[in-house]
């Protein structure tokens, strides 16, 4: 069987509207389980694709922030 997760997760989410997609960020963040995290990522995958260098630039920051935070002994 050949899975194509990343067209899976888009024809999941393909009719969401903002709320939505919200509620799917936020409870895969706040679900905490591991298989959430493709997902999480083929939507970073839109956001990036759909971003100018500026905010990708703006983006960078904050992952940089959030991995010195969420790093222990920081």
């Amino acid at each position: 069987m050949n899975l194509n997760l990343r067209n899976a997760i888009l024809s999941n989410i393909s009719n969401n509207d903002q709320n939505q997609l919200e509620a799917t960020i936020v409870d895969a963040i706040q679900s905490g389980e591991e298989k959430m995290l493709p997902g999480l990522g083929v939507l970073f995958e839109l956001i990036w694709n759909q971003s100018d260098d500026q905010e990708k630039q703006e983006m960078i920051e904050a992952l940089e922030q959030g991995v010195k935070s969420a790093t222990p002994g920081s």
